[in-house]
Order: C-alpha cells, then structure tokens, then sequence
C-alpha cells in the first residue's frame, strides 16, 4: 500500500461508517453530518447519481475510489459502491464561538488547525483548547480528519463542552475572523520565541499538519509567528503537544501573570 493510501487509511477509517446505497442516501436526506462520501470510480448509475446530487446539495466532499480501496474500508462487505463517513458529534458554527466567550465576559480565543490527520491529535487539541479556555476549535473540511468516534473519545469530554467548526477554507476564515477584531498567530520553529509574544486579546493560534506544519498560504495570512523554545537535539514536537505548549502560554498571557 502506498504513503498516500497509509494516509488516507489514518484519516477516513477511523470513523462511523454508512455502507450501500439506500443506507447512504437516507443518511444524506435525514440530516447526519456526513464528512465525506468515497464512491467507486466510474460508477454512473441512477441511485449513485441520485447520492451525489443529495451530497452536491449539502457541500459534502466526495472522493472517488477503486474498488478495491471500498473492499478494504468496508466492515460489512455489502458497500455496493459508496461508503459515508458520518461524524460522530455535530459541528458547530462560528456564532457558537462568539457566543461561548461572550457568556465568559472573555475576548475570542480559537483554535484554527490547518491539516490535522491524526485523529488521536485531534482529540487531545480539543482538550487542550478547553482546559487552556479557548472557546472553539476550527477545522478544514478537505485533507484533515473530522469528527470521528476516535476524535471523541481522545477529547477525554471536552467535545461535550469546546465548539469545532468545520470550514471550507482556513485562510478565508481567518480573513472573515481578522474583519470581527482576531489577530493571528501560528507555531513555527523559525519564528519568535513565543515569550517575547503580546498573545493577550482576541486571538487565533494556528497549528499546523503533523509532517508539513502550517501551509504556506495559511502563514501569511498570521499576524505573528511564535517559536517554541526546545532545548533539546531533535527539532519539533508532535503537534497536539505544539498547541498545548502554546494554548498554555495564551493562557498565562491573559491571566496577565
């Protein structure tokens, strides 16, 4: 199996799957939160066509696969085709951000992740994001993993209590929180060293995929780039372990100690 495959492997199977035709198309049309559809490449016929229209109708992310790759996913060996991903928790919305820090009396403090594939690392991000007080956590709808069982129990909880948003693209979001008063930050090695950081006020912190790190686009849209110090003899630190250390450093900021 190829890296690519590992991947994808580590990013979609780890979560509710809907199997077979009928299943899938009652799924779309009663309202479940489908995080994405893998269809069998090639396959035009009338009930595919008529998943695709219900999936087109709610922007849901379609990826089409051979058949082999569906046997693999499958848990009932009756796909038919077409596998759903179903997220295990509803998403949020923006709103429910604002309204969380403003019943706090407190100014925005969010997540953004630019990638995330782990569902493990996403579970222990949105921990960490409520016990360091942030008030959400915003995730991209393609190449990151969603909402999954795996991300749920990983939370320890927190899921029950942190808002996660699911967007169409970071970088736009990040444009459309900066307009509502947000400034930016994203971990870097290369940047400053997060002490010398004012972190205080509305804030965003970026945290990037676990191999490639924040996208290239994403940084430029940040206001700051913080660095953490590491005084050790390799270079960089997973990545929930990365927001941890600069979610607390947000937080000791705007305690003011």
């Amino acid at each position: 199996m190829s890296d690519f495959n590992n991947k994808e492997k580590a990013i979609d199977e780890s979560g509710t799957r809907i199997e077979g035709r009928n299943a899938v198309i009652e799924a779309l049309r009663s309202g479940k939160t489908v995080d994405k559809l893998f269809i069998l490449d090639g396959c035009h016929d009338g009930p595919v066509m008529t998943i695709k229209r219900e999936a087109a109708k709610r922007d849901v992310m379609i990826k089409y696969v051979t058949k082999d790759r569906l046997d693999q996913m499958s848990e009932t060996g009756k796909h038919q085709g077409v596998i759903a991903m179903v997220a295990a928790y509803d998403y949020s919305e923006l709103e429910d951000i604002y309204a969380l820090a403003e019943k706090k009396g407190e100014a925005p403090f969010v997540l953004l992740l630019d990638g995330i594939e782990d569902p493990h690392n996403l579970g222990a991000i949105i921990r960490t994001a409520n016990l360091a007080g942030a008030h959400g956590v915003i995730i991209p709808k393609d190449r990151a993993v969603g909402l999954t069982a795996t991300v749920l129990k990983a939370s320890a909880g927190a899921l029950n209590y942190t808002p996660v948003v699911k967007v169409t693209n970071i970088s736009r979001t990040i444009e459309e929180l900066k307009e509502r008063g947000l400034w930016f930050v994203c971990a870097d090695m290369d940047g400053t060293l997060m002490y010398d950081l004012d972190l205080k006020g509305p804030i965003g912190l970026v945290i990037g995929n676990e191999g490639s790190g924040v996208s290239r686009l994403v940084k430029e849209k940040c206001d700051f780039i913080a660095a953490i110090p590491m005084k050790g003899d390799i270079d960089s630190l997973n990545a929930s372990v990365a927001a941890g250390v600069l979610s607390f450093e947000i937080a000791r900021q705007r305690l003011g100690k």
